[in-house]
């Protein structure tokens, strides 16, 4: 039965860096989630583990650094959610739907890591630099978005920087509908997905009509594969 990432193995048991490296983000998202970032001790994360302090130092340097890690890895996290929602539609599925899919990625990312969501939103209870890792996170799925827009007939023609701003909106909708979910357990991922659609599909879908050279409905599903992937 493997051990949830959350209980502490024997302390010193021996482990893989790259195996470690995931146990201990797993717990110090939590840890942080808890405690806040400015009540967070690197004392508490390594009891946590069942490792030494020192041990936790020489993988990530400092309480920044640890914190700058979660980030990192939350931002990776999120991407592929995203990318293997889109990925996962049929080749003929209406870009309405692959639209909405990945929405729905984003905010059932978002209640699987909703604690963490928390805390990140409070940038300035939070070192600096992790806000720029913070606004990494943005700008990752800005460009997501813009490939995707960019893959489809009717949008492809489009101003490269015309799609960046259609991304940034969508990126910003599904941001703030997601802060204000914080105080309202009762909205559902579905929920926030069909606000997001009702407020951002109406002025983007009109845009995709279909490509008549090519005589098929605009689709991403299949084609969509950012940059760098």
């Amino acid at each position: 039965m493997q051990t949830p990432a959350h209980a502490a193995p024997t302390k010193g048991a021996r482990m893989p860096r790259a195996q470690r490296e995931e146990q201990i983000l797993a717990v110090a998202e939590a840890v942080f989630a808890e405690r806040g970032y400015q009540a967070t001790t690197m004392e508490e994360v390594a009891d946590r583990v069942g490792v030494t302090k020192p041990l936790i130092y020489g993988y990530f340097g400092s309480k920044d650094g640890l914190l700058s890690a979660c980030v990192d890895r939350a931002r990776a996290q999120l991407r592929e959610a995203t990318v293997s929602a889109w990925d996962a539609m049929p080749g003929d599925a209406p870009l309405e739907a692959v639209f909405e899919s990945g929405i729905r990625a984003f905010f059932d990312f978002i209640d699987e890591h909703a604690s963490a969501f928390a805390l990140i939103q409070q940038e300035g209870a939070v070192a600096a630099s992790t806000s720029r890792d913070i606004e990494r996170i943005r700008t990752q799925q800005s460009a997501v978005v813009a490939e995707a827009l960019g893959r489809v007939p009717g949008l492809r023609a489009l101003p490269a920087g015309l799609l960046e701003g259609y991304a940034e909106v969508v990126i910003g909708a599904c941001e703030r509908v997601a802060v204000w979910r914080l105080g309202r357990p009762e909205l559902t991922a579905g929920d926030a997905t069909a606000l997001v659609m009702a407020g951002v599909w109406h002025g983007i879908g009109s845009l995709a009509v279909t490509d008549a050279a090519a005589g098929a409905p605009p689709s991403l599903a299949g084609r969509v594969r950012p940059a760098g992937s």
